[in-house]
């Protein structure tokens, strides 16, 4: 068998047979735990990547030197944070998954929601972040980038009609003018950041109730500065839409101060 740091042919699955000979035995702590991240460190560090397959159960029993309780536990804790698809039958096992900005926005989320950081912290964020989008976008958006951004502002105004306005639309939007940077980084971070994004916005109607209207006429002509290309023009629109969220959130944050 080969030892760490080797290499041998591909096998089955895209797992190539000395995947295993990287994990060592584990005798410490929660067993579980250690060998969730001595696997996530391999994922982290490239040794392990998308579409490897990890050994057996009876070999990670082996390997780590377990129950086969123990390493079940493992990958579903692997599983459940995205790192790991489990797939059944004859040609099934632990895959590792390719990055998933939906569970790193989920993560996100859940960090606010359980920790002290506040919906101002999260808009100031956002303001670094969309502000310095505004000259990628004006000079890589795409005519098929342009009229998506258009048709959720379409969807906008009609639910403003009828009003109901969801602040998912916002966020939706603001997603999709990071989608136009083709940056793939920046589409992550943006994703990421949609959960988030929709928490502060709840808190921002909740100072002003009608919050998201005058927001949602900005994003039209925001769009329409994209398309002719209006740097300028586009990054005033886009630090008055965030400063007015801004606002606010902090107005909120402060009515809970003297409730409080």
């Amino acid at each position: 068998m080969p030892r760490p740091g080797t290499t041998s042919p591909a096998t089955d699955g895209g797992a190539t047979s000395n995947k295993g000979d990287l994990l060592s035995r584990v005798s410490v702590g929660r067993i579980s735990e250690v060998i969730v991240d001595q696997i996530r460190l391999l994922i982290r560090s490239g040794q392990l990547t998308a579409g490897d397959r990890l050994p057996s159960e009876r070999e990670l029993c082996e390997r780590f030197g377990v129950s086969r309780v123990t390493v079940r536990e493992a990958l579903r804790v692997l599983e459940a944070n995205g790192l790991v698809d489990i797939r059944v039958g004859a040609r099934g096992g632990a895959f590792v998954t390719a990055p998933s900005s939906r569970m790193v926005g989920e993560g996100i989320a859940d960090l606010i929601s359980l920790s002290s950081l506040s919906a101002m912290e999260v808009t100031e964020a956002r303001m670094v972040f969309e502000l310095g989008l505004v000259p990628l976008v004006c000079e890589r958006a795409t005519d098929e980038d342009v009229a998506a951004l258009y048709e959720i502002c379409d969807r906008s105004s009609a639910a403003l009609e009828a009003d109901d306005y969801p602040l998912a639309l916002s966020a939706e939007w603001h997603t999709r003018f990071a989608r136009a940077t083709h940056n793939r980084a920046i589409t992550l971070l943006a994703e990421s950041l949609h959960d988030p994004m929709i928490r502060s916005l709840q808190q921002a109607r909740s100072s002003e109730p009608t919050h998201g209207r005058r927001g949602a006429d900005e994003h039209r002509a925001l769009v329409d500065a994209v398309a002719a290309r209006d740097v300028p023009r586009a990054t005033e629109l886009m630090s008055v839409h965030l400063n007015r969220t801004a606002s606010r959130v902090a107005g909120a944050e402060g009515a809970e101060q003297t409730v409080r």
